[in-house]
C-alpha cells in the first residue's frame, strides 16, 4: 500500500518501542528480522536495584533485578509503599503528612541503548503538633541558635 508516495515495509513503532521492524507485504515479519524474545544486554541483565531507605516493611531491601521493561511499574509501585508508610505516619497523634512527592530517574543502558527507570526518590514533609516532644526539641535547638542574631538597637 502506498500513501503520499511512501510504502508500507516497515512496521511503525507504537508507545514506548523504540526499533522498527522490517515487514514483508502480507504484513508478516522478516525471518532475519524475527525476535525470538527479547533478551536483555549484560549490563540489563546485570542491573539490581536495591532500598536504601531505613524503612523495614518496603519492598527491595536485598537487591533484585528488573527489566528495563518492568522497570517504571516496580519503581513506581515501590515508591508508592514509602508513601502509603508517610500517610499512616501522617494519621497518628500529633503529627500530620504536609506532602508527599515522587520523583523517578530515568536513564538509558550504554549497551543496548534501551531507556529504564533507574530508581526513584519519594520525599514526605511531617508537621508536628505543639505536644509532639520531637516539636519540642527542634524549637529548643533553633531558639539557642537564634538567640541574639537579630537586634534591633535604635543610635
Amino acid at each position: 500500500m502506498y500513501i503520499g508516495g511512501m510504502s508500507n515495509n516497515y512496521t511503525i513503532p507504537i508507545g514506548n518501542i523504540n526499533r522498527v521492524t522490517p515487514a514483508n507485504t502480507d504484513n508478516s515479519v522478516d525471518s532475519s528480522a524475527k525476535i525470538k524474545g527479547v533478551t536483555e544486554c549484560a549490563t540489563c541483565e546485570n542491573r539490581m536495584y536495591v532500598d536504601g531507605s531505613n524503612e523495614s516493611d518496603v519492598s527491595f531491601k536485598a537487591p533484585g533485578h528488573i527489566s528495563p521493561e518492568q522497570s517504571y511499574g516496580k519503581v513506581l509501585s515501590h515508591e508508592q509503599e514509602h508513601v502509603s508508610n508517610a500517610i499512616a505516619e501522617g494519621n497518628k497523634p500529633d503529627k500530620q503528612l504536609i506532602s508527599a512527592t515522587v520523583s523517578l530517574k530515568m536513564a538509558t543502558c550504554p549497551e543496548c541503548g534501551r531507556r529504564y527507570v533507574a530508581g526513584g526518590v519519594t520525599k514526605t514533609t511531617m508537621k508536628y503538633t505543639e505536644s509532639s516532644p520531637y516539636e519540642k526539641g527542634r524549637k529548643l535547638i533553633e531558639g539557642s541558635f537564634f538567640k541574639g542574631m537579630n537586634i534591633d538597637k535604635a543610635i
